[in-house]
């Protein structure tokens, strides 16, 4: 994370959400050869075109965190509407085994805000996804 606040010109903030969801019937997606590299490519083109960071961001087989810094006009059900959508069309547009599913995710997801103590905590959590089984 670069600075702890945004300042704009009416405003300083420092708003982080930890998003976590998964795919309709917990299908495991992300075992399917190139989804997870095309998944974590489109997050980060969308948030990038939305003015969102991406602090960090893993999948599991059945399921994907992110961890971004949003502003005040962003909430997360807009967020969530805007990543969960622009994802799941592209997808399933362009991946054969995932053209099927009439929707790629269930309209549920968690999400919890973070403050200046617990970021790191969360970043961490986040990234070692994948190594806390091995």
């Amino acid at each position: 994370m670069k600075d702890r606040y945004t300042r704009k010109q009416t405003c300083v903030y420092m708003i982080n959400y930890h998003f976590v969801f998964c795919p309709r019937y917990r299908r495991k997606i992300f075992n399917i050869d190139g989804v997870e590299k095309r998944f974590k490519e489109l997050v980060e083109e969308k948030c990038r075109q939305d003015g969102i960071e991406v602090i960090a961001m893993e999948c599991d087989k059945d399921h994907a965190h992110l961890f971004l810094a949003c502003s005040p006009i962003q909430s997360p059900a807009w967020v969530m509407k805007e990543v969960k959508g622009y994802t799941g069309r592209t997808l399933r547009k362009e991946i054969k085994k995932l053209s099927r599913m009439q929707n790629l995710w269930t309209r549920s997801y968690f999400v919890s805000t973070a403050g200046e103590v617990s970021s790191e905590t969360i970043k961490r959590y986040v990234e070692t996804q994948k190594t806390k089984y091995v």
